[in-house]
Protein backbone atom coordinates (compact mmCIF):
# COMPACT_ATOMS: atom_id res chain seq x y z
CA UNK A 1 0.00 0.00 0.00
CA UNK A 2 1.20 3.82 -1.05
CA UNK A 3 0.00 6.39 1.11
CA UNK A 4 -0.10 10.24 0.53
CA UNK A 5 -0.06 12.58 3.66
CA UNK A 6 -0.79 16.09 4.19
CA UNK A 7 -2.07 16.41 0.73
CA UNK A 8 -5.22 19.13 -0.14
CA UNK A 9 -7.18 16.47 -2.15
CA UNK A 10 -8.55 17.72 -4.79
CA UNK A 11 -12.69 15.97 -5.52
CA UNK A 12 -14.94 16.22 -7.70
CA UNK A 13 -16.60 19.54 -5.51
CA UNK A 14 -14.79 19.87 -2.35
CA UNK A 15 -11.04 20.27 -1.18
CA UNK A 16 -10.24 17.65 1.64
CA UNK A 17 -7.51 18.28 4.25
CA UNK A 18 -6.49 16.20 6.99
CA UNK A 19 -6.73 12.72 5.07
CA UNK A 20 -4.53 10.42 4.13
CA UNK A 21 -4.98 8.99 0.93
CA UNK A 22 -4.28 5.55 0.34
CA UNK A 23 -3.45 3.70 -2.86
CA UNK A 24 -3.67 -0.29 -3.10
CA UNK A 25 -1.42 -1.53 -6.15
CA UNK A 26 -3.20 0.34 -9.31
CA UNK A 27 -6.67 1.85 -7.12
CA UNK A 28 -7.35 4.27 -5.00
CA UNK A 29 -8.23 2.61 -1.82
CA UNK A 30 -9.43 5.58 0.10
CA UNK A 31 -8.96 7.59 2.90
CA UNK A 32 -7.98 7.34 6.69
CA UNK A 33 -7.15 9.60 9.52
CA UNK A 34 -3.97 7.83 10.31
CA UNK A 35 -0.88 7.09 7.95
CA UNK A 36 -0.71 3.17 7.79
CA UNK A 37 1.94 0.74 7.68
CA UNK A 38 2.72 1.28 4.19
CA UNK A 39 5.34 0.37 1.56
CA UNK A 40 5.88 3.92 0.94
CA UNK A 41 4.65 7.30 2.53
CA UNK A 42 5.11 10.35 0.03
CA UNK A 43 4.38 13.52 2.14
CA UNK A 44 2.88 15.65 -0.38
CA UNK A 45 3.77 19.03 1.97
CA UNK A 46 0.42 20.59 2.21
CA UNK A 47 0.39 20.60 -2.01
CA UNK A 48 -2.71 19.66 -4.02
CA UNK A 49 -3.29 16.28 -4.66
CA UNK A 50 -5.38 15.77 -8.14
CA UNK A 51 -6.43 13.24 -10.83
CA UNK A 52 -4.27 13.03 -13.89
CA UNK A 53 -5.41 15.28 -16.67
CA UNK A 54 -7.57 13.45 -19.25
CA UNK A 55 -6.31 15.36 -22.65
CA UNK A 56 -9.14 14.18 -25.46
CA UNK A 57 -7.42 16.68 -28.28
CA UNK A 58 -3.45 16.72 -28.58
CA UNK A 59 -1.68 17.82 -31.88
CA UNK A 60 1.58 16.97 -30.00
CA UNK A 61 2.86 14.02 -31.19
CA UNK A 62 2.86 15.45 -34.81
CA UNK A 63 5.77 17.76 -33.27
CA UNK A 64 7.46 14.54 -32.17
CA UNK A 65 7.43 12.58 -35.68
CA UNK A 66 7.42 15.49 -38.08
CA UNK A 67 9.48 18.25 -36.07
CA UNK A 68 10.17 19.91 -39.86
CA UNK A 69 8.68 19.55 -43.25
CA UNK A 70 11.66 16.96 -44.14
CA UNK A 71 12.31 15.15 -41.16
CA UNK A 72 10.33 12.47 -40.08
CA UNK A 73 11.08 10.59 -37.26
CA UNK A 74 9.69 6.87 -35.84
CA UNK A 75 6.23 6.70 -34.80
CA UNK A 76 7.20 4.14 -31.74
CA UNK A 77 10.10 6.55 -30.88
CA UNK A 78 8.13 9.48 -31.04
CA UNK A 79 5.49 7.92 -28.55
CA UNK A 80 8.00 7.40 -26.31
CA UNK A 81 9.59 10.53 -26.82
CA UNK A 82 6.17 12.57 -26.46
CA UNK A 83 5.15 10.61 -23.43
CA UNK A 84 8.03 11.84 -21.21
CA UNK A 85 7.35 15.36 -21.97
CA UNK A 86 3.48 15.02 -21.33
CA UNK A 87 3.89 12.99 -17.67
CA UNK A 88 6.14 15.88 -16.75
CA UNK A 89 3.23 17.70 -17.56
CA UNK A 90 0.54 15.61 -15.44
CA UNK A 91 -1.13 14.55 -18.44
CA UNK A 92 -1.51 10.66 -17.83
CA UNK A 93 -4.24 10.06 -20.68
CA UNK A 94 -3.44 11.15 -24.15
CA UNK A 95 -5.85 11.01 -27.17
CA UNK A 96 -3.59 11.79 -29.94
CA UNK A 97 -5.26 13.44 -32.35
CA UNK A 98 -3.63 12.10 -36.11
CA UNK A 99 -5.05 12.57 -39.76
CA UNK A 100 -5.84 9.85 -41.55
CA UNK A 101 -3.60 9.19 -44.84
CA UNK A 102 -4.91 7.79 -48.08
CA UNK A 103 -1.39 5.40 -48.51
CA UNK A 104 -0.90 4.11 -44.99
CA UNK A 105 -2.17 2.42 -42.02
CA UNK A 106 -1.10 2.98 -38.30
CA UNK A 107 -0.27 0.15 -35.63
CA UNK A 108 0.17 1.09 -32.32
CA UNK A 109 0.93 0.03 -29.30
CA UNK A 110 0.73 1.48 -25.58
CA UNK A 111 3.45 2.50 -23.48
CA UNK A 112 2.95 3.46 -19.58
CA UNK A 113 0.53 6.16 -20.01
CA UNK A 114 -3.04 5.85 -21.05
CA UNK A 115 -3.21 6.00 -25.03
CA UNK A 116 -6.33 6.84 -27.20
CA UNK A 117 -6.04 7.94 -30.77
CA UNK A 118 -8.06 10.57 -32.59
CA UNK A 119 -8.54 9.98 -35.99
CA UNK A 120 -9.52 13.70 -37.64
CA UNK A 121 -11.16 13.16 -41.03
CA UNK A 122 -11.73 16.10 -42.63
CA UNK A 123 -15.27 15.65 -44.35
CA UNK A 124 -13.56 16.09 -47.89
CA UNK A 125 -11.86 13.22 -48.12
CA UNK A 126 -14.28 11.36 -49.34
CA UNK A 127 -11.60 8.34 -50.24
CA UNK A 128 -10.86 7.73 -46.53
CA UNK A 129 -14.40 6.91 -45.70
CA UNK A 130 -13.78 3.06 -46.13
CA UNK A 131 -10.35 3.39 -43.95
CA UNK A 132 -12.02 5.21 -41.53
CA UNK A 133 -14.62 2.39 -41.23
CA UNK A 134 -12.18 -0.10 -41.17
CA UNK A 135 -10.26 1.70 -38.68
CA UNK A 136 -13.45 1.95 -35.86
CA UNK A 137 -14.52 -1.92 -37.15
CA UNK A 138 -10.78 -3.00 -35.63
CA UNK A 139 -10.80 -0.87 -32.88
CA UNK A 140 -7.85 1.35 -33.68
CA UNK A 141 -8.92 4.49 -32.85
CA UNK A 142 -10.61 5.80 -29.73
CA UNK A 143 -12.36 8.64 -30.72
CA UNK A 144 -13.41 10.22 -34.54
CA UNK A 145 -13.84 13.85 -35.45
CA UNK A 146 -15.70 15.37 -38.20
CA UNK A 147 -13.79 18.56 -39.29
CA UNK A 148 -14.39 20.64 -41.85
CA UNK A 149 -11.84 24.10 -42.53
CA UNK A 150 -13.33 25.14 -45.91
CA UNK A 151 -13.07 28.72 -45.78
CA UNK A 152 -15.91 31.41 -45.50
CA UNK A 153 -17.03 29.05 -42.61
CA UNK A 154 -16.12 27.43 -38.79
CA UNK A 155 -12.72 28.31 -38.34
CA UNK A 156 -12.01 30.35 -41.35
CA UNK A 157 -15.37 32.18 -40.81
CA UNK A 158 -13.26 35.64 -41.70
CA UNK A 159 -11.49 35.22 -45.48
CA UNK A 160 -9.07 37.87 -44.26
CA UNK A 161 -7.81 35.31 -41.73
CA UNK A 162 -8.25 32.64 -44.07
CA UNK A 163 -6.01 34.65 -46.81
CA UNK A 164 -3.36 35.71 -43.90
CA UNK A 165 -3.27 31.63 -42.22
CA UNK A 166 -2.74 30.52 -45.58
CA UNK A 167 0.80 32.49 -46.15
CA UNK A 168 2.07 31.70 -42.92
CA UNK A 169 1.59 28.13 -43.97
CA UNK A 170 3.05 28.23 -46.93
CA UNK A 171 5.46 30.70 -46.54
CA UNK A 172 4.90 32.93 -49.64
CA UNK A 173 3.12 35.62 -50.84
CA UNK A 174 -0.30 34.70 -52.52
CA UNK A 175 -1.64 36.74 -55.42
CA UNK A 176 -5.32 37.92 -55.18
CA UNK A 177 -6.18 35.85 -58.42
CA UNK A 178 -4.76 32.37 -56.31
CA UNK A 179 -6.63 33.11 -53.99
CA UNK A 180 -9.77 33.73 -55.72
CA UNK A 181 -9.59 30.41 -57.86
CA UNK A 182 -8.72 28.75 -54.51
CA UNK A 183 -12.16 29.66 -52.68
CA UNK A 184 -13.88 28.71 -56.35
CA UNK A 185 -12.40 25.28 -55.82
CA UNK A 186 -13.09 24.95 -52.46
CA UNK A 187 -16.75 26.27 -52.50
CA UNK A 188 -17.45 23.39 -55.64
CA UNK A 189 -15.94 20.13 -53.75
CA UNK A 190 -17.05 16.74 -52.55
CA UNK A 191 -18.06 15.86 -49.22
CA UNK A 192 -19.36 12.91 -47.34
CA UNK A 193 -22.98 12.67 -47.11
CA UNK A 194 -25.32 13.04 -44.18
CA UNK A 195 -25.49 9.07 -44.67
CA UNK A 196 -21.52 8.61 -44.72
CA UNK A 197 -21.65 10.34 -41.28
CA UNK A 198 -24.57 8.68 -39.30
CA UNK A 199 -22.97 5.58 -40.76
CA UNK A 200 -19.37 6.00 -39.30
CA UNK A 201 -21.07 7.62 -36.32
CA UNK A 202 -23.49 4.50 -35.52
CA UNK A 203 -20.37 2.37 -36.28
CA UNK A 204 -18.41 4.32 -33.65
CA UNK A 205 -20.79 4.01 -30.82
CA UNK A 206 -21.76 0.44 -31.39
CA UNK A 207 -17.58 0.15 -30.81
CA UNK A 208 -17.86 2.09 -27.69
CA UNK A 209 -15.91 4.79 -29.91
CA UNK A 210 -16.42 8.81 -28.95
CA UNK A 211 -17.65 10.71 -32.25
CA UNK A 212 -17.28 14.57 -32.14
CA UNK A 213 -17.70 17.43 -34.67
CA UNK A 214 -15.46 20.28 -35.13
CA UNK A 215 -15.31 24.47 -35.01
CA UNK A 216 -19.27 24.24 -34.67
CA UNK A 217 -20.34 27.48 -35.75
CA UNK A 218 -24.23 28.08 -35.98
CA UNK A 219 -27.11 26.29 -34.77
CA UNK A 220 -28.29 24.54 -37.94
CA UNK A 221 -25.18 22.72 -38.17
CA UNK A 222 -25.31 21.54 -34.42
CA UNK A 223 -28.98 19.95 -34.94
CA UNK A 224 -27.46 17.92 -38.06
CA UNK A 225 -24.71 16.98 -35.26
CA UNK A 226 -27.51 15.99 -33.42
CA UNK A 227 -29.16 13.74 -35.91
CA UNK A 228 -25.99 12.27 -37.10
CA UNK A 229 -25.26 11.14 -33.71
CA UNK A 230 -21.98 13.61 -32.23
CA UNK A 231 -21.35 13.27 -28.77
CA UNK A 232 -19.12 16.35 -28.50
CA UNK A 233 -18.74 19.80 -29.95
CA UNK A 234 -15.02 21.13 -30.28
CA UNK A 235 -14.11 24.31 -30.16
CA UNK A 236 -17.06 26.25 -30.91
CA UNK A 237 -16.59 29.41 -32.37
CA UNK A 238 -18.93 31.63 -30.74
CA UNK A 239 -20.39 31.31 -27.13
CA UNK A 240 -24.24 31.37 -28.88
CA UNK A 241 -23.26 27.75 -30.59
CA UNK A 242 -21.50 26.75 -27.35
CA UNK A 243 -24.43 27.28 -25.21
CA UNK A 244 -26.51 25.60 -28.33
CA UNK A 245 -24.27 22.64 -27.84
CA UNK A 246 -24.48 22.39 -24.07
CA UNK A 247 -28.69 22.46 -24.58
CA UNK A 248 -28.73 19.72 -27.33
CA UNK A 249 -26.52 17.43 -25.30
CA UNK A 250 -22.82 17.72 -26.47
CA UNK A 251 -19.94 17.60 -24.72
CA UNK A 252 -18.02 21.37 -25.29
CA UNK A 253 -14.47 21.95 -25.66
CA UNK A 254 -12.18 24.16 -25.28
CA UNK A 255 -8.54 24.53 -25.44
CA UNK A 256 -6.56 25.88 -22.87
CA UNK A 257 -3.80 28.10 -24.75
CA UNK A 258 -7.02 30.05 -25.77
CA UNK A 259 -6.34 31.12 -21.98
CA UNK A 260 -3.38 31.62 -21.74
CA UNK A 261 -3.18 33.97 -24.87
CA UNK A 262 -6.37 35.66 -23.49
CA UNK A 263 -8.44 34.77 -26.64
CA UNK A 264 -8.47 32.61 -30.05
CA UNK A 265 -5.55 32.91 -32.31
CA UNK A 266 -7.87 32.42 -35.01
CA UNK A 267 -10.15 35.38 -33.56
CA UNK A 268 -12.87 33.26 -32.63
CA UNK A 269 -14.15 32.55 -28.95
CA UNK A 270 -12.43 33.67 -25.92
CA UNK A 271 -12.25 30.20 -23.82
CA UNK A 272 -12.31 31.91 -20.81
CA UNK A 273 -15.50 33.93 -21.56
CA UNK A 274 -16.67 30.29 -22.03
CA UNK A 275 -16.33 28.70 -18.63
CA UNK A 276 -17.33 31.95 -17.23
CA UNK A 277 -20.64 31.58 -19.20
CA UNK A 278 -21.17 27.94 -17.92
CA UNK A 279 -20.51 26.53 -21.41
CA UNK A 280 -17.36 24.55 -21.82
CA UNK A 281 -17.01 21.46 -20.48
CA UNK A 282 -13.78 19.77 -21.29
CA UNK A 283 -10.31 21.70 -21.37
CA UNK A 284 -7.75 20.21 -23.70
CA UNK A 285 -4.27 20.90 -24.59
CA UNK A 286 -5.02 21.65 -28.28
CA UNK A 287 -1.39 22.53 -29.98
CA UNK A 288 0.72 23.08 -26.51
CA UNK A 289 0.50 20.59 -23.62
CA UNK A 290 1.51 23.12 -20.53
CA UNK A 291 -1.60 25.02 -21.23
CA UNK A 292 -3.60 22.45 -19.00
CA UNK A 293 -2.23 22.90 -15.80
CA UNK A 294 -1.76 26.85 -16.48
CA UNK A 295 -5.46 27.10 -17.71
CA UNK A 296 -6.63 25.73 -14.46
CA UNK A 297 -5.09 27.45 -12.27
CA UNK A 298 -4.91 30.52 -14.02
CA UNK A 299 -9.02 30.62 -14.69
CA UNK A 300 -8.88 29.62 -10.39
CA UNK A 301 -6.52 32.35 -9.61
CA UNK A 302 -7.96 35.09 -11.80
CA UNK A 303 -11.26 34.80 -12.47
CA UNK A 304 -12.32 33.02 -9.92
CA UNK A 305 -13.41 29.75 -10.84
CA UNK A 306 -14.24 27.14 -8.31
CA UNK A 307 -10.93 25.06 -8.45
CA UNK A 308 -12.06 21.46 -7.88
CA UNK A 309 -14.37 23.27 -10.93
CA UNK A 310 -11.83 23.55 -13.00
CA UNK A 311 -10.22 20.32 -12.34
CA UNK A 312 -12.88 18.54 -13.41
CA UNK A 313 -12.68 20.52 -16.97
CA UNK A 314 -9.60 18.57 -17.43
CA UNK A 315 -10.00 15.43 -15.71
CA UNK A 316 -13.71 14.18 -15.32
CA UNK A 317 -15.66 15.69 -18.12
CA UNK A 318 -12.94 14.70 -20.82
CA UNK A 319 -13.40 11.05 -19.30
CA UNK A 320 -16.89 11.06 -19.15
CA UNK A 321 -16.89 12.81 -23.06
CA UNK A 322 -15.38 9.51 -24.21
CA UNK A 323 -16.43 6.87 -21.77
CA UNK A 324 -13.47 6.86 -19.14
CA UNK A 325 -15.50 7.99 -16.03
CA UNK A 326 -16.04 4.47 -15.05
CA UNK A 327 -11.92 4.52 -13.82
CA UNK A 328 -10.38 7.36 -14.52
CA UNK A 329 -11.06 11.46 -13.92
CA UNK A 330 -11.95 11.43 -10.27
CA UNK A 331 -10.00 10.84 -6.62
CA UNK A 332 -12.49 8.40 -5.36
CA UNK A 333 -12.54 4.54 -4.35
CA UNK A 334 -12.01 2.03 -6.57
CA UNK A 335 -10.66 4.22 -9.24
CA UNK A 336 -7.40 3.91 -10.86
CA UNK A 337 -4.61 5.88 -9.03
CA UNK A 338 -3.77 8.17 -11.54
CA UNK A 339 -2.62 11.45 -9.80
CA UNK A 340 -0.57 14.78 -9.49
CA UNK A 341 0.66 16.61 -6.71
CA UNK A 342 0.78 20.20 -7.27
CA UNK A 343 2.80 23.06 -5.96
CA UNK A 344 2.51 26.68 -6.32
CA UNK A 345 6.54 28.14 -6.81
CA UNK A 346 6.92 31.69 -7.55
CA UNK A 347 3.32 32.65 -8.15
CA UNK A 348 2.96 29.12 -10.92
CA UNK A 349 1.31 25.50 -10.70
CA UNK A 350 4.39 23.24 -10.49
CA UNK A 351 4.14 19.75 -11.01
CA UNK A 352 6.27 17.68 -8.50
CA UNK A 353 4.57 14.07 -8.44
CA UNK A 354 2.70 12.12 -11.43
CA UNK A 355 1.72 9.08 -10.55
CA UNK A 356 0.08 6.64 -13.00
CA UNK A 357 -1.17 2.92 -12.00
CA UNK A 358 0.08 3.94 -8.56
CA UNK A 359 3.71 4.30 -9.71
CA UNK A 360 5.65 7.30 -9.34
CA UNK A 361 6.33 8.48 -13.30
CA UNK A 362 7.77 11.41 -12.70
CA UNK A 363 8.98 12.95 -9.48
CA UNK A 364 10.69 16.67 -9.27
CA UNK A 365 11.82 18.70 -6.40
CA UNK A 366 12.24 22.43 -7.20
CA UNK A 367 14.60 24.81 -5.67
CA UNK A 368 13.10 27.19 -3.60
Amino acid sequence: MIAIKNGRIVLEDSILEGKVLLIEGDRIWGFSDEVPEAERVIDAHGRYVTPGFIDIHSDKIEQFILPRPTAKFDFELALKECERELLHLGITTIYHSLSLYKDEMLVFRHFKMLYGFHLRLEIDNIGAYGIAKEMIEKKMIDEISFMDHSPGQGQYRNLDLYYKVLEKYQNREIKEEEFAELLEKQNHKDVLSFGQMKELCELAHANGIAVASHDDDTKEKLQINEKIGVDISEFPINIETAKEARQLGFYTVVGAPNILLGGSHSGNMSAAEAIKAGCADVLCSDYYPPAILHGVFKMHEKAGIDLPQMIQKATLNPAKAVGLAEDYGSIAPGKKADLLIIDILDGYPVITHVLVDGRTTSRVEYRR
